[in-house]
C-alpha cells in the first residue's frame, strides 16, 4: 500500500451551477429528504467510519471494518487476508505517512442481496511525505454478519498521480458565458481567468420564475499542497463551501463540503461532464442538509452563450 492506498467510503464535490447551495435544499425550495435504503445506509455510516479512523491513522479501526478473514489487494497484487495482516499494513503506512488524510468519491453502491453489496469509486490519499495525492480506482464487497456491514474484499487498481492529476489549465474551455435553465429558473454564469490565470473566477446569477435574482462566486484553481484541483463557493445566503476536484472519463467529479448562511453543514457529490466546446451535463448527487439526504438533481444541460 502506498500513496495511492486502501479505498472506500462516501464522498462529495464541488458546485458548478449554484456554488455552495447544491447541498442544499434545491435551488428552487422544492428537495425534501428522499426515502433512503436502510441497508445501504448502513454501509454508507460504515464508510464514514473508515474515513475517520483512516484520517486518525487509526490502524485498528480500520481492520475492525474488515470481516475476520476479509481481504485488501492492492494494485501491485499482494494480498492482505485477515484483519491482523491488514492492521499491520495499515500501521506501516501511517508510520511512514504521518498525517496522511483519505478523500473518497463513490462512484456506485448497489446490493447483491440482502446480505451482500458491492461498491466502486475513486479514492485519493495526500500524503505530505509522499508528494501529491494519490488517485486509486476501488472495488469493494461487503457483507452483513449478525446484522453488520462490514469489508470482506477491498481490490485497489490505482491509477496512479502525474497524467492522472490535471490542473485547473485543463478547465480553460469553461472560460466564457454559460446558461441554463430548469423549471423556469434561469442561471447565467461567467468564467474568466484571474490572478494571473491561476484561478478561474465564476460570477453566476440565478433568476427565479418571480424575477427575483442572487448572485455568487466560485474560485477553481491548483491546490499545490494537495496536489488537486480545488474550489471555493460563496453562496448568496452567505454560506461557502470548499470541493476536491478528481479528474474522471468525460470530465470532473468534484467532492464538496461546507455550510449553509444559517450554520447547517452540506455535502454533495458534483459531476461536470463535458458534451463538446459548446456544452456540458452537470449533476449533484449524495447531498446532505445537516442531517438530512436529499434526492439527486437530475442532470442539467448547461451551453454556451449563443453570442460567444
Amino acid at each position: 500500500m502506498n500513496s495511492k492506498v486502501v479505498l472506500f467510503g462516501i464522498l462529495l464535490l464541488a458546485a458548478q451551477f449554484s456554488g455552495a447551495g447544491a447541498a442544499q435544499e434545491g435551488q428552487h425550495g422544492r428537495d425534501k429528504p428522499a426515502a433512503q435504503n436502510p441497508e445501504l445506509e448502513a454501509i454508507r455510516r460504515a464508510s464514514a467510519a473508515f474515513v475517520d479512523a483512516f484520517n486518525r491513522g487509526d490502524a485498528k479501526g480500520v481492520a475492525a471494518l474488515w470481516t475476520e478473514d476479509g481481504e485488501y489487494i492492492d494494485e501491485a497484487g499482494q494480498i492482505f487476508k485477515g484483519r491482523t495482516p491488514i492492521e499491520e499494513e495499515y500501521a506501516r503506512f501511517f508510520a511512514e505517512h504521518p498525517g496522511a488524510k483519505i478523500q473518497i468519491a463513490v462512484e456506485s453502491l448497489r446490493l447483491l442481496s440482502p446480505n451482500a453489496a458491492i461498491e466502486e469509486g475513486q479514492a485519493a490519499v495526500d500524503a505530505e511525505s509522499a508528494g501529491a495525492a494519490g488517485l486509486s480506482q476501488y472495488t469493494a464487497v461487503h457483507i452483513k454478519l449478525d446484522g453488520k456491514w462490514l469489508m470482506a474484499v477491498v481490490r485497489d487498481a490505482g491509477t496512479g498521480s502525474g497524467a492522472a492529476v490535471r490542473s485547473a489549465a485543463d478547465l480553460d474551455w469553461l472560460i466564457g458565458t454559460w446558461v441554463a435553465e430548469e423549471h423556469g429558473v434561469k442561471t447565467e454564469s461567467v468564467c474568466r481567468w484571474v490572478a494571473d490565470e491561476h484561478f478561474i473566477e465564476r460570477k453566476y446569477t440565478t433568476t427565479q420564475v418571480d424575477g427575483t435574482k442572487t448572485t455568487g462566486v466560485q474560485l477553481i484553481g491548483w491546490n499545490p499542497q494537495g496536489g488537486h484541483v480545488q474550489s471555493w463557493d460563496f453562496s448568496p445566503d452567505g454560506g461557502h463551501a470548499v470541493g476536491v476536484w478528481v479528474p474522471v472519463e468525460g470530465g470532473w467529479q468534484a467532492r464538496v463540503q461546507g455550510t449553509t448562511g444559517d450554520g447547517l453543514s452540506t455535502t454533495a457529490v458534483n459531476r461536470l461532464m463535458r458534451l463538446d466546446d459548446n456544452a456540458y451535463v452537470w449533476q449533484s448527487v449524495q447531498r446532505c442538509l445537516g442531517e438530512s439526504v436529499l434526492p439527486d438533481t437530475g442532470e442539467v444541460v448547461i451551453k454556451r452563450h449563443p453570442a460567444q
